[in-house]
């Protein structure tokens, strides 16, 4: 679960726990004038300043050695015995140069060649004295904590940790009681470590922040309940704490406490967005969608085109089955990301969704369109607009010409191979050649023994061409590859119940799926299926009502309609069945049920 939503990372907060107070943030800054102009000048001959004089500063401290042609070549000696392997003539060389002449940058250099030869004990002796010679030296005191905290020589540490706390601003207490979590956190002996990150905090007991670290640690190293009850102190210090509250939601252990910490937050502090975007993502990983949606869109409302929101309404948008306002989020977050270029954000997946809706709902040209936006380079997502639009070729008709892309798709990793023959065996699939589309997946199995996808797949065209054994057989071997794959048990269950055999097993492996996807109305279709197939009618019809309501799909309104048919309901069965060719005109399921029940609609 922890992994399951994005919690502001602590070193976010914390920095914004120092932040200026928000009028001070939003006020505008002045127009700019003849004053402010000499005023930024003057403020930029300042810095080049002091940074002159900071460097000054440092230049009078190292020794005044002179090079003379004998250090010239003991140095470059060094560099050369270095550079060819020999660590330990260059290291000792350096070591002893550094000793002699009292310049720090050549026990540097000597940490550095220890470093980078993995020497543990020479590393530390060069770090020490590049701190002797250089007391005042940050980046050797980091070198030195990081290294006798890694090497178990914490009580070393400790010391130098506690003088940072003592000497740190009120406002900046709160990063460097994180710097010294997040270094504690990398030392061997954990017990070790969250003890003395317990006694450094001790002093700041009435903080939120030492409570804060002191969660995240005990967190860090399983100790829930402790984490718990530091949460819980630091949110009593300051409850209306986003931070607080947001480390709670992360310690406490399931989700439905998390959602209900949050939501309690919420109801207080309506305008913490962070918390409201915590648990909106909370309730996306407890598939409460609709629940979801309200909290992206209050998020939305506040900051109409933030990209995130935009994107997350989309998907469970999606996941709601609201293509069009899935469509609409999508295309909107594309005309932002337009106007506002953001790196970080991959517009191509984006492309490849919309392409998807629109090819849903027939209209192939305009899917084409959304997948020219793509561009070759943008990693993975260019790969996947190109396996999406031999598809669409191939569903336009033109099977050889969608092959074809296929072929000359460059597609050097396994991975990307398989995803090929995945592809084209579709395609193939789609266009009623389920012959060929079974001799290809049978090579490409052969071609990838371990790949659980392409097996996955030859098993459901095992079965499509009557090959039954086959198709049992290769998902039993997807389950021993994978056997947390719920999609293997819930197809071979479904299998089974839908040719009416072996119907305590199929009850069995379905229950099983549904275990590992609580939730998944495919599932939850197929559990109603086999239950109708037992004769428990009133269980079958509990089950696909509840897996039409999650996803009115038109096969679970043919299962479910068959379902009330059989319980007499016939006038809601043909509502369901119409609902199922409204949205599906072609569908088999539907054709062979109408015929086999000779049913009209």
């Amino acid at each position: 679960m922890k992994n399951a939503f994005a919690i502001v990372t602590l070193a976010g907060l914390l920095s914004a726990c120092m932040a200026a107070p928000a009028a001070a943030q939003t006020a505008p800054a002045p127009a700019p004038g003849p004053v402010q102009a000499d005023a930024t000048v003057d403020a930029a001959a300042a810095a080049e300043a002091a940074a002159a004089a900071e460097a000054s500063a440092i230049a009078a401290r190292l020794p005044k050695v002179a090079l003379t042609g004998e250090l010239l070549y003991r140095l470059m000696k060094a560099e050369i015995e270095f550079r060819d392997g020999n660590w330990q003539p260059a290291y000792l060389a350096m070591m002893a140069t550094a000793q002699r002449t009292r310049d720090p940058r050549l026990a540097q250099r000597a940490t550095e060649m220890a470093l980078l030869s993995k020497q543990g004990e020479p590393t530390l002796a060069a770090i020490r004295l590049w701190r002797q010679l250089a007391p005042d030296s940050e980046e050797a005191s980091q070198y030195y904590l990081g290294f006798v905290i890694m090497s178990d020589n914490l009580a070393e540490a400790e010391p130098i940790l506690r003088r940072r706390l003592q000497a740190a601003a009120p406002a900046e207490r709160g990063m460097a009681m994180f710097h010294a979590q997040q270094l504690l956190a990398r030392a061997k002996d954990k017990a070790a470590g969250f003890a003395m990150t317990e006694r450094l905090m001790t002093p700041y007991a009435d903080s939120m922040e030492a409570h804060i670290v002191l969660a995240q640690a005990a967190f860090a190293r399983g100790a829930g309940a402790v984490a718990v009850k530091e949460a819980r102190t630091a949110l009593s210090l300051k409850p209306d704490a986003e931070i607080a509250v947001l480390t709670l939601a992360q310690v406490t252990d399931d989700e439905a406490g998390s959602a209900a910490v949050l939501s309690a937050f919420l109801a207080a502090n309506p305008g913490a967005r962070e918390v409201r975007a915590a648990y909106a993502r909370v309730l996306v990983s407890r598939k409460q969608y609709e629940l979801a949606r309200q909290q992206f869109l209050a998020l939305q409302k506040a900051q109409p085109d933030n990209l995130g929101t935009l994107y997350a309404l989309g998907i469970v948008s999606l996941q709601l089955n609201d293509q069009a306002g899935a469509e609409q989020y999508l295309i909107r977050f594309t005309d932002v990301l337009d106007t506002n270029p953001d790196e970080e954000r991959d517009a191509s997946k984006v492309f490849v969704i919309l392409a998807q809706l629109a090819e849903e709902r027939g209209d192939l040209k305009g899917a084409m369109k959304w997948l020219d936006k793509v561009e070759q380079g943008e990693g993975g997502g260019w790969f996947n607009a190109q396996l999406k639009r031999a598809q669409l070729v191939g569903k336009g008709g033109d099977i050889s010409g969608a092959r074809k892309l296929l072929a000359d798709l460059p597609a050097a990793q396994p991975a990307e191979q398989s995803q090929v023959l995945l592809t084209e065996a579709q395609i193939l699939r789609d266009s009623s050649r389920l012959d060929e589309a079974y001799v290809l997946m049978q090579a490409a199995v052969a071609k990838f023994p371990g790949n659980a996808d392409l097996l996955y797949d030859f098993a459901l065209l095992a079965e499509k061409t009557g090959r039954l054994d086959v198709m049992e057989k290769s998902l039993r071997a997807v389950i021993a590859q994978v056997p947390d794959n719920h999609h293997a048990y819930n197809a071979l269950g479904y299998s089974l119940a839908e040719r009416n055999v072996r119907l305590q097993e199929a009850l069995e492996l379905i229950d099983k799926a549904l275990k590992l996807a609580p939730g998944d109305p495919f599932i939850m279709d197929s559990m109603g299926w086999v239950q109708f197939r037992l004769g428990n009618l009133n269980a079958a019809e509990a089950q696909l009502r509840q897996a039409y309501t999650l996803r009115n799909d038109p096969e679970i309104a043919v299962h479910l309609g068959e379902v009330l048919w059989q319980k007499g309901q016939k006038a809601d069965a043909q509502k369901l069945w119409r609902e199922a060719r409204a949205k599906d005109p072609k569908n088999d399921t539907l054709k062979n049920t109408l015929a086999r029940l000779n049913a009209n609609l």
